[in-house]
């Protein structure tokens, strides 16, 4: 459920460097991030309260080896609403992305160590496991890096980009040598093209645009996980529509993201008309999640039924 928000801020992410190129109005990205704070807020406050009912409370939730990763979605996203309230007032920004990335410092730790001690059984290992480490770190290091925190924003550069090698090693083997995911986690598979697209996007933000080896060697990489989600849209659609399925809109909104950049380098000839349909692309994917979302829950087929 916090994929929505996830996904949503990261559109709002696309935007806002549209706007930054001076291609898009960033009243567009506004909008989004307050969206973003909304349905974050909302499914926080639905969600809280129930963890303390379950059995085992927070370590259960936190030790379990499906869901368990998805958590860190919570001070992540914290992180980019602190990433857009920079735009408009500053130190307010800067606070929350601060607080909401020690936060997710912190959480990964406790989960890191869970994994050592406890150990992850090999069929339950799906791309969620990037999130914590890899995108926490990631997403972390731009906004360090807008914030003015270039020292932080370097280790945590290093701290998502190692933890990607390491992570993506394991989940690569897991997928060539063991039994298909299961279809509720088959969307995560969307989640392999953020990693190097948002490791791109973290260096440019680092180096303030430089492209350099590094950037090309990382764009590289990006087209390769593009290329292999293409081969997989024919899994995707065999899919029944569930809140899983917003495992697409972040990654593919970094993926947009990263492209804007390199439209803008290239500066090929209908340069703003290629900028648009990058941006109107991942702007309707994320709007038929939502549509579809909003006629799921009116149906009430949206939320899980537990028994």
């Amino acid at each position: 459920m916090f994929g929505i928000a996830y996904g949503v801020g990261g559109l709002a992410g696309c935007w806002g460097y549209a706007a930054m190129l001076g291609i898009a109005p960033v009243v567009v990205s506004d909008v989004l991030c307050v969206l973003t704070a909304v349905i974050w807020l909302a499914v926080l406050a639905a969600y809280l309260p129930q963890v303390a009912r379950r059995p085992g409370g927070w370590g259960a939730e936190l030790a379990d080896p499906v869901q368990g990763p998805f958590v860190a979605l919570i001070p992540i996203v914290g992180m980019l609403v602190g990433i857009g309230l920079m735009r408009h007032e500053r130190t307010a920004g800067q606070w929350l992305f601060g607080v909401f990335a020690a936060a997710t410092i912190l959480l990964v730790g406790l989960m890191v160590g869970q994994w050592v001690t406890g150990g992850v059984p090999i069929d339950k290992l799906h791309p969620g496991y990037v999130l914590p480490t890899v995108a926490g770190g990631l997403v972390g290091a731009i906004g360090a890096e807008l914030a003015g925190w270039t020292g932080l924003a370097r280790v945590l550069f290093g701290f998502g980009l190692i933890s990607w090698l390491v992570i993506e090693s394991v989940l690569v083997a897991r997928l060539w040598f063991r039994p298909p995911l299961p279809p509720p986690l088959q969307p995560t598979l969307a989640i392999h093209v953020a990693p190097p697209a948002l490791a791109g996007l973290s260096y440019l933000a680092i180096t303030h645009g430089r492209v350099d080896a590094v950037a090309f060697m990382l764009a590289g990489y990006t087209v390769l996980a593009v290329l292999i989600q293409v081969r997989l849209f024919g899994l995707y659609r065999h899919l029944h529509f569930s809140s899983s399925l917003w495992a697409y809109a972040f990654p593919y909104a970094a993926v947009a993201t990263f492209a804007l950049h390199w439209i803008d380098y290239v500066h090929p000839p209908g340069y703003g008309i290629w900028a648009w349909v990058v941006i109107l692309a991942i702007s309707a994917l994320v709007v038929a999640l939502a549509v579809e979302t909003t006629a799921a829950l009116a149906r009430h087929r949206f939320l899980p039924q537990l028994h």
